[in-house]
């Protein structure tokens, strides 16, 4: 370990300690506020009669309600995300195949690994894949026919996301050819015999359409045969994403893929009202925001048919979506132009969604990867430190910034799977410290805001130092 990792550690050790202090000491000096007092400022009751109460649980202090372990829909308020009426600001992350590796015995314990991995470092939200269309193992294997051993395998991943409180944002399908996506769609129409010329037809042919629908419907309608609870009223599932990274380059005014949006958010709204719908967007600003295509990393950013703020002004879209990738965007060398394009492109989206859309921003997707020239541990720590110091920034004002999904968490022993941007917390001590302490800071963020806005609480209490010291 480098004499940098030592010092980060140290300071990392340094401040949980301090943490937890705080939260012995705030525990021992509020307790009997929170039980027995009865009026005023010192009244933390809930207005329905319930007590709040203060708990050290897995080394992350927690305030809530007692009894208070219910598992409901995450909601959206204005420009944030709500569980229980609480803000809940996500640290999360990506980890597409958990399907894929859940429907084989000698695999399905990675599944497992995931979750418990991603839990040992406090990550609330995790985004995976529930489509693989036509290809090996395949959950449609061709329109509306279904593998129901994969369908299974899909359940497990649901219900053991839940064992370990994390929820998942579900993509649909896939604008790339990994896992089929549009190209998969568009060739079984045309097997059906309609003339398609382009992978984009998937945006506007009918019947392609009419098979996407299927899909849609068919996911949200689907009974977890582990859980006997329907998609559509499962808690566990955060959010429906439309699909991974659509573009149409075909259509660079973006009113084809527009259409399809405006289209298939309302579909899925119609279905299941109860759960969030994003896009899955990179995030590129397009015609309608020619102010904006400053922030976008390059001119041909803007000719793929993505218009950020335009597509996220739709009816049943609940939260934008954009993805940071320096790496491949800007340059595939490692450059000191990464970090300053990342604080501006990070800062544009959480602005425009604060003031232009009125809703939270997720950033689904960043990483660097091993593979890039002149990657090195440190710089990838100052990725991470840079999204979460801007994430943290707009929750000290609970603004609009409502979380992030790293690209990707692997368990061990999965390294043949590795694109480069995998992160083996076991093997990458330095980078798991930093997304922990992120994680500590959002819960207590969380349940710190719960208690002060509320109670009408307003009395400076020492966990602020925690939450908002910069020294990562």
């Amino acid at each position: 370990m480098s004499a940098d990792e030592h010092k980060f550690r140290f300071k990392t050790i340094f401040w949980d300690s301090i943490y937890m202090l705080f939260c012995l000491v705030f525990v021992a000096e509020n307790l009997s506020y929170l039980v027995f007092s009865v009026n005023g400022y010192e009244n933390l009751d809930r207005s329905d009669g319930e007590l709040a109460y203060f708990s050290i649980k897995h080394g992350i202090c927690e305030i809530g309600e007692m009894e208070d372990d219910a598992w409901t829909m995450v909601q959206k308020k204005g420009n944030q995300f709500v569980v229980n009426d609480q803000p809940f600001y996500i640290n999360g992350f990506n980890t597409y195949w958990l399907m894929v590796f859940a429907v084989d015995q000698s695999t399905r314990g990675k599944v497992t690994e995931v979750f418990q991995q991603a839990s040992s470092v406090g990550l609330t939200v995790g985004r995976t894949w529930a489509f693989n269309d036509g290809q090996w193992r395949a959950l449609q294997k061709s329109p509306s026919v279904y593998d129901e051993e994969v369908f299974k395998a899909l359940d497990f991943v649901v219900s053991e996301a839940k064992k370990y409180k994390i929820r998942l944002i579900l993509s649909l399908t896939n604008n790339w050819d990994d896992y089929g996506g549009k190209a998969q769609y568009v060739k079984w129409g045309k097997a059906a015999g309609f003339n398609l010329t382009s992978d984009d037809d998937f945006f506007s042919h009918p019947t392609v359409k009419n098979y996407y629908k299927a899909h849609v419907k068919t996911v949200l309608n689907r009974v977890n045969t582990v859980t006997n609870i329907t998609y559509k009223d499962d808690p566990t599932i955060f959010a429906w994403e439309l699909m991974n990274e659509p573009r149409c380059a075909s259509d660079p005014s973006g009113d084809k893929l527009q259409a399809w949006i405006e289209e298939m958010a309302v579909y899925v709204k119609s279905i299941d009202p109860k759960h969030l719908v994003e896009i899955g967007l990179e995030g590129f600003y397009g015609p309608s925001t020619p102010n904006k295509v400053q922030f976008n990393p390059n001119t041909a950013a803007q000719q793929v048919g993505i218009d950020f703020i335009r597509n996220h002004q739709v009816l049943g879209v609940d939260f934008a979506s954009a993805h940071i990738y320096a790496d491949s965007w800007v340059s595939e060398e490692i450059s000191d132009a990464h970090i300053p394009f990342v604080k501006a492109w990070m800062q544009s989206h959480i602005e425009d969604a604060e003031n232009a859309l009125g809703m939270p921003v997720v950033f689904g997707e960043f990483g660097v990867s091993s593979k890039d020239s002149g990657y090195n541990t440190s710089f990838r720590n100052t990725l991470f430190s840079t999204v979460y110091k801007t994430l943290l920034n707009s929750t000290k004002k609970g603004g609009s910034g409502g979380g992030s999904l790293l690209w990707q968490l692997f368990p061990e022993a999965t390294d043949y799977m590795d694109d480069g941007y995998a992160i083996v917390l076991s093997k990458s001590p330095s980078t798991s410290d930093i997304i922990s302490l992120h994680s500590k800071r959002l819960t207590t963020f969380n349940s710190f805001c719960s208690w002060k806005c509320h109670w009408g609480c307003k009395k400076k209490h020492p966990l602020e130092t925690f939450i908002y010291h910069d020294d990562l």
